[in-house]
């Protein structure tokens, strides 16, 4: 149902499959049909879920997956009810993005051209140099998804338009400019990586591409070089700081909203901390009585 009906992308799918897997190896164990859950038992295995120390946001996760799964039972009537209905989910702080300052990911660029640059790397070590500075100057300049980065048909490099045309989750298409910078450092990539691949970044790999572990680790390697902590950066970190930076220079929630390909615009409200941050500069800066303040004189 997920897949076909939904839509649902490959990797969700196989983290509701862990998850479900999981959960009827539980349900195995304590001799429970799945269709016959009741409340208690579920709550067991959430109880369970906190001893072996899983995070709350992976348990809330665990928890979305398995009331997907019970309401599918119930709805196709498999089940006599739902069992996680009454079942509250763990509280989930609100966690901030990890966020690379401009000068930070100005200095990850610099350094990432400068191994592109250097004429002593050799035929392979320059191709794997000019990947790593397409890579993240096409993260940055778009704020892709790794998947949706690392699996880039070739044909986007040779394209003359300005702007990507992308497939994000659940098959929505949505349209994504491009810096110049991002288009010279594709055309710079394929002249030193000819290859007969139908994917910008190919490799020996199942999927014939790269994939998000490799471009994860090179990332880390590539951090290290500019002077940054390795664990500050991933492709991931990359995506935050070109939501935040285009937020921080005026950008709308919404325009940011599309760029990101979110569907719901909640999902880019965990970036409200820096629209506060500018609504209060904004003020200062702007209101006019706040000049009046600043010129009133001290009491006694």
């Amino acid at each position: 149902m997920l897949a076909a009906e939904r839509g649902a992308a490959r990797n969700t799918l196989d983290a509701y499959r862990r998850d479900l897997d999981d959960y009827l190896d539980f349900l195995s164990e304590e001799g429970v049909d799945p269709a016959e859950v009741e409340v208690g038992t579920l709550r067991a295995y959430l109880a369970g879920l906190d001893t072996r120390g899983l995070k709350s946001a992976s348990a809330a996760r665990r928890l979305s997956c398995i009331r997907g799964f019970h309401k599918f039972l119930y709805a196709e009537g498999m089940a006599e009810g739902d069992p996680s209905a009454p079942v509250a989910g763990p509280r989930r702080g609100r966690a901030l993005p990890k966020v690379l300052s401009v000068a930070e990911v100005d200095r990850l660029i610099a350094v990432a051209r400068e191994g592109a640059a250097a004429a002593d790397a050799g035929p392979g070590g320059l191709g794997r140099a000019r990947r790593m500075l397409c890579l993240i100057e096409l993260l940055y300049a778009t704020g892709l998804r790794v998947s949706e980065l690392i699996a880039l048909p070739r044909s986007a490099a040779s394209a003359r338009e300005r702007f990507l045309v992308v497939k994000g989750k659940g098959g929505r298409e949505r349209l994504v400019p491009l810096t110049e910078m991002a288009r010279a450092a594709m055309r710079d990539h394929l002249a030193a990586s000819p290859s007969e691949s139908a994917w910008l970044f190919p490799a020996d790999s199942e999927s014939g591409h790269l994939t998000r572990q490799a471009f994860a680790r090179d990332l880390k390697v590539a951090a290290g070089a500019a002077g940054l902590r390795a664990d500050r950066v991933s492709p991931h970190v990359l995506r935050h700081a070109f939501a935040s930076h285009l937020l921080q220079n005026g950008a709308d929630l919404r325009i940011v909203q599309e760029l990101l390909g979110h569907a719901d615009i909640s999902t880019t409200q965990i970036y409200t901390h820096v629209l506060d941050e500018r609504l209060k500069g904004m003020v200062r800066d702007l209101h006019p009585l706040m000049d009046e303040a600043d010129e009133a004189p001290a009491e006694a």
